[in-house]
């Protein structure tokens, strides 16, 4: 069978990574063009991974009958107008996360998906770590009972730039980075998030403060069963990648992630050295590429993805409730969240 046409929209870090895949590392797709209004950004970016249609308009990327899937990576606050756009030229579209600012735009892209009746994804990745994904079976195998508590830690190395950290362009910190977290807490409790609340600071970036975000965030959480959580999400862990999750059943506990990149151990008298992962191209390499062929798998097969845009919705609306919590300083019911 011919291999699927892949478009992708947005050029920035994510971009770049998401077509270096669909270029040399899917077995069943090409990818035939990316667009990005930086016209010189494409073109280094095609003659790198052996040529691709150039587009400085995604509209027409979206009008070229190579590309059948899209993949779109542009900021968060664009998310709304390009899905829309790719569901009424109907492509199947994976959209990273988040999927948009607010969950009214949300749901204007789910209605535009349904109406054009087009598969559409959102990037999810550590649904398919390995780590993650073990957790999950050893969970529903009831190998620790029923989950009581739940931790969930993304830490970054270093800041991301101040445009990019404003929340009007990412969400900030726990709506952009702390969504992860929001999806694995819903997904390996099995349960629907109550309510939530929020503790801030930017003790090593204080000018993020400027563009009206923080370096640190931690999210006490409430299950609608009971069960307790806690989201940390850090831009200060100066030492490499930190993700971890730990989750406490009746029976026993799991815990996922590694810190540790490489199985070697220095031993000098002045101690143990080994090194540390450094980010997440290191972390989730082999995830980011699994979630990709998946959704070019069901859409080779017709099938729906594992990862839903209920799934989408509902992570966005308890960041958005943690987000009103770090705001307002109060315990937020994320039914409260509503538009």
């Amino acid at each position: 069978m011919a291999k699927i046409g892949v478009g992708v929209i947005g050029l920035g870090r994510m971009g770049q990574v998401y077509a270096t895949f669909s270029a040399s590392q899917l077995a069943d797709a090409r990818l035939v063009a990316v667009a990005d209004m930086r016209s010189e950004v494409a073109t280094q970016f095609a003659d790198r991974v052996g040529g691709a249609n150039i587009y400085t308009d995604y509209h027409d990327l979206l009008a070229d009958p190579a590309v059948q899937a899209v993949i779109v990576t542009t900021p968060t606050s664009t998310h709304r107008e390009v899905v829309i756009a790719a569901a009424e030229a109907g492509k199947a579209i994976f959209c990273e996360k988040p999927t948009a600012l607010t969950l009214s735009a949300t749901d204007d892209m789910i209605s535009s998906v349904e109406k054009a009746k087009v598969m559409f994804q959102v990037g999810f990745m550590r649904r398919f770590d390995a780590g993650y994904e073990a957790a999950k079976r050893q969970i529903e195998a009831g190998a620790i009972g029923d989950p009581v508590t739940i931790r969930s830690i993304g830490r970054d190395p270093f800041r991301t730039s101040l445009e990019y950290a404003n929340p009007a362009v990412s969400g900030g910190l726990i709506l952009d980075m702390g969504i992860h977290d929001f999806d694995l807490l819903r997904w390996l409790m099995g349960d629907e998030v109550q309510r939530v609340y929020t503790e801030v600071a930017s003790l090593v970036y204080p000018e993020l403060l400027d563009v009206g975000d923080v370096d640190n965030a931690m999210i006490n959480v409430r299950f609608e069963g009971g069960g307790l959580g806690n989201v940390e999400v850090s831009r200060t862990a100066n030492y490499g990648y930190d993700i971890q999750c730990n989750i406490i059943g009746t029976k026993g506990a799991l815990q996922v992630g590694y810190l540790q990149e490489t199985p070697v151990l220095l031993l000098t008298p002045e101690g143990g050295r080994y090194d540390v992962v450094p980010h997440f191209p290191q972390r989730f390499g082999a995830a980011y590429t699994a979630q990709i062929a998946h959704f070019i798998d069901c859409l080779r097969e017709d099938k729906s993805p594992s990862v839903t845009h209920i799934d989408a919705r509902a992570a966005l609306q308890i960041g958005l409730a943690a987000t009103r919590s770090q705001h307002e300083g109060r315990v937020v019911y994320v039914n409260e969240v509503t538009a």
